[in-house]
C-alpha cells in the first residue's frame, strides 16, 4: 500500500472502508500544512476540498455581522473539516482557521464526488460517514447559540 493511501485509510473518517476503495479515495488526496492563523477555508467559498486532520487544531467559526468571529467547534487529530463538499451548492458554511500548526490530508471534492457518482456504493459510504459529522456540528452550533443567547432569553 502506498504511503498516502495508508495515511488516508488510517484516518478515523475512513475506518473500516473496504480495501478496494482505498486507492479510489487516496487518488483524490494530497498533503497540506497550515500555520497558526492560516485559513483552510472561508464561508461562501466553493467547497472544493475537505480535510482529514492529522495533527493540530482547527477552529470552525461564524462571523456575526459587526461582531468578532464566534468559534462553535474546534477540530483536532482524527477529525475532518468540511462537509459541504457533498451537499449542493458545495459552498463552505463557515470559516476554518488553524489554531496551531496543522497537518492535514486534503481530499479533492470534485474528484471524490465524480467517483461517488460513478460508484453509488462509494457515494452511500461517504453519506453514512458525513451524516454523523453534520449531526454533531448542528449540536455544537446549538450549544454555542445557547451559550451566547441563553442569557438574553432568560
Amino acid at each position: 500500500m502506498e504511503g498516502l493511501e495508508r495515511i488516508v485509510l488510517a484516518h478515523p473518517f475512513f475506518a473500516g472502508l473496504e480495501a478496494e476503495l482505498g486507492p479510489v479515495v487516496s487518488g483524490c488526496a494530497r498533503n497540506h500544512r497550515f500555520n497558526p492563523g492560516q485559513y483552510l477555508a472561508h464561508e461562501g467559498d466553493p467547497a472544493d476540498e475537505f480535510f482529514l486532520i492529522r495533527h493540530g487544531k482547527v477552529a470552525l467559526e461564524i462571523l456575526p455581522p459587526g461582531q468578532s468571529p464566534v468559534v462553535f467547534s474546534t477540530e483536532g487529530e482524527g477529525d475532518i473539516v468540511g462537509t459541504s463538499w457533498l451537499v449542493p451548492p458545495y459552498r463552505w458554511r463557515f470559516d476554518a482557521r488553524a489554531v496551531e500548526l496543522t497537518r492535514a490530508i486534503g481530499i479533492d471534492a470534485r474528484c471524490l464526488r465524480d467517483k461517488c457518482e460513478a460508484d453509488p456504493r462509494l457515494g452511500y459510504e461517504m453519506m453514512k460517514r458525513i451524516a454523523p459529522i453534520l449531526e454533531g456540528r448542528l449540536g455544537d452550533m446549538r450549544l454555542q447559540m445557547l451559550d451566547v443567547y441563553g442569557e438574553r432569553a432568560r
